[in-house]
C-alpha cells in the first residue's frame, strides 16, 4: 500500500497534488483500491469505478470524498440504506454534493448507514451491518456507520455525514476519526433524505480537526433552496485553529459523568481535560439539569417528525412499489411494509402515537418545552465558559447482535451525550482521546451557535499534544 497516500490526510493531499508529485487520478485510484482490499468492512454502498475528476480548479482539487448514502446524487441509486428507496435515482444533486464538485472534489461513492438515518450501530441497513475496522465483531456506531469507518480504515481521506441525535459523533468516536456536526443550518439539507427535519444537519467525517476545517470550507454556506439555511457570510474555519488554549474556559457538566459511564471511557475523557488544562485551558464546573430528561424528548420529537417525512414513500412516487396490490390502499401497505424495516416501523409507529388526538398535549408539546429547557441550560452554561467538554458516548463500541434486535431503548441510551446538542442546534465534535482496552474512545467539544472555528481550534490543539488521532487500526497499519 502506499502509506504516504492513505495517511497524507485533506491537507496532505493538497499539498501533493499542488506540488505535482502525484495526479488526481492517481489519487483516486488509489483510495479504489482501498476500498476494494477491505471489502469485508461494508463501508461502501456504491463505489465509483471510473471516478470523475472535475475539471475546475477549486480549493480542494484532486481529493477524494465519499458521501453518506442520504445525499441524493444525479443518476446514482441513492437509497439511504432503505429497500424502498433502492430503485430510486435522482435527477438532481444534493447541495453538499454540489459543493464538493465545485471545490474539485473527487468522489469516490457511497457510504453505508443506518435506515433512514435511524440507528446507532450500523446494523439497521438493507445492505447489512458496516463493520469496525478497530475490531470487526464490533459495531462502528452508527447513522454515519460507512463514513466512519471508511475513514478510520483510510479508505478516503474525508466523508459527508449527518448528525440527527449524534450520528457523526458517535461513529467518530467509535471508530477513533473526528467528527464535527456544525450548527444547524450552516450545511444546506436540500436534497438529503429528510428524517426529522429540525434535527439533521450535514457535516463531516476526517483523521485531523484541521482536515474537517478545510471540508467545512468547502461544503459549508447559504443556500436559498433549504428554507431552514443560515443566510450569513461565508468563513474560513482554518483562521483560528493555530490559536494556543491559554486563557480558554473549558465548561465540565457533572450530568455527563454520573451513572451509566464506563470506567474507562471516563478515565480517558478526564486525562483528555488534564491535557488540556496543562496546554493552557481552564476548567470549570457547568450544570446542565435538563440534559437528564434529552433522550424521551428527543425520541417523541424526532419521530413524530420521522412519521411526518416518511409518508411520502408509498409506492406512487420514488422507488419500490408492491406488485401484487389490489388497490390503491393495498399497495400502499404492501409497499410501505416491504420496504420499510424494523426499526424504521417503530419511529413511525411511535411518531404517529404521540402526534395523535388526545397525546399531542401529553407528549409532543411536553417534549417541545423540555427541548427549550435543554437550549436554556446550555445558553446559561456558556455564560461561564468558551466550549463545554465531556465524553462523546457512554462506552467503547460494543458487539455487533448485542442490542439491535433485543432492547431498543439500551440502543438509544447509547447517545445520550450527543442527542442534547441536536436539541439546542449546537455545533459539536468527537475526537479520539485514547482507547478503553483495544477499542476507542471520543472527547466530545460543544461550542455555541456558529463558533464552529472556535471548535475546530480547541479540537486542532488538543491533536497537537497527542496523537490519537494518526493511530491506525492493525488492518491499515
Amino acid at each position: 500500500m502506499n502509506t504516504e497516500l492513505s495517511t497524507a490526510g485533506v491537507r496532505g493531499l493538497v499539498a501533493l497534488l499542488t506540488a505535482g508529485d502525484v495526479s488526481a487520478t492517481e489519487v483516486s485510484a488509489h483510495f479504489q483500491r482501498q476500498i476494494k482490499a477491505q471489502k469485508q468492512l461494508n463501508a461502501f454502498v456504491q463505489i465509483e469505478d471510473n471516478p470523475t475528476v472535475p475539471a475546475n480548479n477549486g480549493t480542494l482539487a484532486g481529493v477524494p470524498i465519499a458521501h453518506k448514502d442520504i445525499f441524493c446524487a444525479r443518476d446514482v441509486a441513492s437509497t439511504c440504506g432503505s429497500n424502498i428507496l433502492k430503485n430510486y435515482n435522482p435527477p438532481y444533486d444534493a447541495a453538499i454534493v454540489e459543493r464538493a464538485h465545485a471545490a474539485g472534489m473527487v468522489c469516490l461513492g457511497r457510504t453505508n448507514m443506518d435506515e433512514f438515518a435511524m440507528g446507532s450501530s450500523g446494523e439497521h441497513s438493507v445492505y447489512g451491518a458496516t463493520l469496525n475496522p478497530w475490531n470487526e465483531t464490533r459495531t462502528p456506531g452508527g447513522s454515519s456507520s460507512g463514513s466512519a469507518a471508511a475513514v478510520a480504515a483510510r479508505l478516503t481521506p474525508v466523508a459527508t455525514a449527518t448528525d440527527t441525535g449524534g450520528s457523526i459523533r458517535q461513529p467518530a468516536a467509535f471508530c477513533g476519526v473526528t467528527g464535527v456536526k456544525p450548527t444547524y443550518g450552516r450545511i444546506s439539507r436540500w436534497g438529503m433524505v429528510a428524517f426529522a427535519s429540525s434535527f439533521d444537519q450535514g457535516g463531516v467525517i476526517a483523521v485531523s480537526a484541521d482536515d474537517c476545517a478545510l471540508a467545512l470550507n468547502a461544503l459549508c454556506g447559504f443556500d436559498a433552496r433549504d428554507s431552514t439555511s443560515l443566510d450569513v457570510p461565508t468563513e474560513d474555519f482554518t483562521h483560528d485553529i493555530h490559536t494556543p488554549l491559554s486563557g480558554l474556559k473549558i465548561g465540565v457538566p457533572a450530568e455527563f459523568f454520573g451513572d451509566g459511564l464506563n470506567a474507562e471511557t471516563g478515565t480517558r475523557v478526564q486525562e483528555a481535560l488534564q491535557t488540556m488544562q496543562k496546554a493552557g485551558a481552564e476548567l470549570v464546573d457547568v450544570r446542565l439539569p435538563a440534559v437528564n430528561f434529552a433522550i424521551p424528548a428527543y425520541y417523541v420529537l424526532t419521530c413524530a417528525e420521522a412519521s411526518s417525512n416518511l409518508s411520502r414513500f408509498d409506492g406512487v412516487r420514488y422507488g419500490l412499489r408492491a406488485d401484487n396490490a389490489n388497490d390503491l390502499l393495498s399497495m400502499y401497505e404492501k409497499t410501505r411494509a416491504a420496504g420499510f424495516g424494523e426499526e424504521v416501523k417503530r419511529r413511525i409507529l411511535v411518531g404517529a402515537y404521540v402526534l395523535s388526538y388526545g397525546y399531542y398535549d401529553a407528549y409532543y408539546r411536553r417534549a417541545m418545552k423540555v427541548r427549550k429547557l435543554v437550549a436554556d441550560d446550555f445558553a446559561r452554561a456558556f455564560e461561564q465558559c468558551d466550549l463545554i467538554a465531556g465524553p462523546t458516548t457512554p462506552g467503547p463500541a460494543f458487539a455487533l447482535n448485542e442490542i439491535a434486535d433485543s432492547d431498543p431503548v439500551t440502543m438509544y441510551k447509547q447517545d445520550i451525550y450527543t442527542v442534547p446538542i441536536n436539541l439546542a442546534g449546537l455545533p459539536a465534535a468527537s475526537v479520539p482521546c485514547g482507547f478503553a482496552g483495544a477499542l476507542p474512545v471520543g472527547l466530545q467539544l460543544i461550542a455555541p451557535p456558529m463558533e464552529e472555528a472556535r471548535l475546530l481550534r480547541v479540537a486542532h490543539q488538543y491533536q497537537q499534544h497527542t496523537d490519537f488521532h494518526q493511530r491506525l487500526p492493525v488492518t491499515v497499519a
